[in-house]
């Protein structure tokens, strides 16, 4: 099983005084792995998405900043990039705790969080 969180983070170099940069800004992608269903933070969708988006820019921002040890100005939420086993086994473990999600099926919840930003990649 393979997933992860593609983002878009712009971020800053906040130099030393008297150091200059050109570009003083830069914008990245970034791949978190997903964590696997069931596992410690599996449901990390839940906490910092809604619809496709980030759900919160300050916690985004901060999530980025651990990640790359950089100030971050902004974060956007590109997709869930995963492989065909690795879904299967999401909507499972989301079927198995819809009570985490106030949701009637994994569809739902896959939905309501990532909307449609899922892009499932062959595992070759």
């Amino acid at each position: 099983m393979n997933a992860a969180y593609v983002f878009r983070v712009r971020f800053r170099l906040d130099a030393a005084s008297g150091v200059r940069t050109d570009p003083r800004t830069f914008e990245t992608v970034v791949e978190v792995a997903a964590a696997d269903p069931g596992e410690d933070d599996w449901t990390f969708f839940r906490d910092a998405l809604w619809r496709g988006e980030v759900n919160d820019d300050r916690y985004a921002r901060e999530l980025a900043e651990e990640w790359l040890s950089v100030p971050v100005d902004s974060v956007s939420f590109s997709e869930l990039r995963t492989d065909e086993a690795y879904l299967t086994a999401l909507r499972a473990e989301i079927s198995d705790h819809l009570d985490l999600f106030n949701a009637d099926s994994a569809r739902e919840v896959l939905h309501k969080y990532l909307g449609s930003s899922i892009r499932v990649e062959d595992g070759d």
